[in-house]
């Protein structure tokens, strides 16, 4: 039942990318660039998920849908392995629950419909603790080398798979089975085996000064004040968004229940504490830096791998308010899905319930494109500058059909994203431009680097619900970029403080 389940769903959600109306987002458009050129990294992650777009899109062609159709795959692989790691570890029942649990997700439903990092680095970080589970019965190559294996594609997905290997590291200490199991010739040569995988990124990461490795600590943002608990509310209160509820509250209960379980043999099997330890660190570590700077929601996604099966086996045991509390987030979480999947596919649902600022993103980009390149033939202006790299992307893939030049305005001394890194608009290029401004604040710092500069024009795209994409456009020409130097820096700080 639970294989048929899993099936249904997987089925529900291709079926829903193909009647999906909207555009992808624009991190998944940055992807599918990266998928055209295939690297072992790229600017600010990993290679596998281009490498996997790159797969998709060769079978089925370059529609949205086939760059996002891994995604409702990677998830039922993650459920599987999921599923698989808790019977082992307790009892079939349980698995099945586990599987259900993580395929009804909240976060999950979401994460099916798009192309993400996470539906890539969970796939790997499950199948990686399927294998860890195995090893601790005992030897066997077979699951080292899936381990290896699972482990160095889960560090190629996501960098958070550095949470993988805190959580085999913890492990160590606290379980005698992984313990031994790791500290073992199969345990070397799983190690070994990552190592050999990785190397290519490692390699990619030297060759370009660290990039990826630079803008992960840069996305950290630990300049400035370091005391924000509004952040850590934020975060925290995400995560009733991300794993559901009930099952945050239980996760805390649960990682209780398990510490307290837990005697002071060093020589003991600890499978709960064990799987605390790849919860726990995660959720602390990204606790911590929202409270001293910012975290997304799904920052801690890796968390709810373990954590959930610990919430399962919490909530099947003891009294009988916790199984109702189970079917009931089950239920909640599967309406809860459907019911996004339906706004999704219909624009005037999602109208009608007030949810167009959820889906504006993902809104008009062909309305958009057209426009831009119907003011672009006005002007007789074949180069289109950009401010933003998200409406950059969007118009490199929706306005493919444009045949001049796209760059982008670099504000900053140094490339702060992939756009501007490989697309920046070349000093003293004496060409006319038409300037796509979507920034205010920033075209009188855009004035400074042309000979020539004027505003010619505004375009407002609707997207539903009084919501409306806004560019100014202006006319430029003597492109000659100024030093971004102390007095630069010092210019902007004066007017900005006089235009306060």
């Amino acid at each position: 039942m639970t294989a048929l389940i899993l099936a249904g769903l997987l089925v529900l959600r291709i079926l829903a990318l193909l009647a999906d109306p909207n555009s992808l987002y624009a991190d998944e458009t940055q992807y599918w660039l990266w998928s055209r050129e295939v690297d072992w990294g790229y600017f600010s992650k990993p290679p596998m998920i281009a490498w996997i777009i790159a797969a998709t899109t060769a079978v089925f062609g370059d529609a949205d849908w086939a760059v996002r159709l891994a995604a409702p795959f990677l998830h039922t692989i993650t459920a599987v392995m999921l599923g698989l790691t808790a019977a082992r570890l307790f009892d079939a029942r349980l698995g099945a629950f586990t599987a259900l649990g993580w395929a009804t997700m909240p976060a999950v439903w979401l994460s099916s419909t798009i192309i993400s990092t996470d539906a890539v680095l969970m796939a790997g970080f499950s199948t990686a603790l399927y294998a860890l589970v195995r090893l601790r019965d005992g030897p066997d190559w077979r699951f080292a080398v899936l381990l290896g294996v699972a482990a160095g594609y889960a560090f190629l997905s996501k960098y958070a798979a550095i949470y993988l290997l805190i959580g085999l590291a913890v492990s160590v200490v606290i379980d005698a089975p992984s313990r031994r199991a790791l500290i073992s010739l199969q345990g070397a040569a799983a190690l070994a085996l990552f190592g050999i995988i990785i190397a290519g990124n490692v390699i990619w990461n030297a060759q370009h000064d660290f990039a990826t490795v630079s803008h992960t600590a840069a996305n950290a943002n630990w300049s400035g004040s370091l005391f924000h608990p509004e952040e850590l509310a934020d975060f925290l209160s995400g995560q009733l968004g991300v794993f559901g509820p009930v099952f945050f509250f239980v996760l805390i209960a649960a990682v209780i229940a398990a510490f307290r379980a837990t005697t002071l043999k060093w020589d003991t099997a600890r499978p709960r504490l064990m799987l605390v330890a790849f919860s726990l660190p995660v959720l602390i570590i990204v606790a911590v830096q929202a409270f001293i700077s910012r975290a997304h929601a799904n920052w801690a996604a890796s968390a709810y791998l373990t954590g959930l099966i610990l919430v399962i086996a919490f909530l099947l045991q003891g009294p009988v308010w916790r199984r109702w509390a189970l079917y009931g987030s089950l239920a909640l979480h599967t309406i809860a899905g459907l019911a996004l999947m339906a706004f999704a596919a219909s624009t005037p649902l999602s109208d009608a319930a007030g949810l167009a600022n959820a889906f504006k993103r993902v809104r008009g980009w062909p309305e958009t494109v057209q426009a831009v390149e119907r003011m672009a033939q006005e002007h007789s202006v074949a180069t289109l500058v950009y401010d933003n790299r998200n409406d950059f992307h969007q118009m490199q893939r929706y306005g493919r059909g444009f045949d001049g030049q796209l760059f982008m305005w670099v504000r900053a001394e140094h490339a702060q994203n992939f756009a501007e890194q490989t697309w920046p608009l070349p000093d003293s290029y004496a060409e006319p431009v038409l300037i796509i401004s979507e920034r205010p604040e920033e075209t009188p710092l855009m004035d400074w680097d042309f000979a020539q500069f004027e505003q010619v024009d505004e375009v407002s795209i609707p997207l539903g619900g009084d919501r409306y994409r806004t560019y100014q456009v202006f006319l430029a020409q003597g492109h000659q970029r100024r030093e971004r130097d102390a007095a630069y820096e010092d210019r902007v700080a004066e007017m900005r403080a006089g235009s306060n």
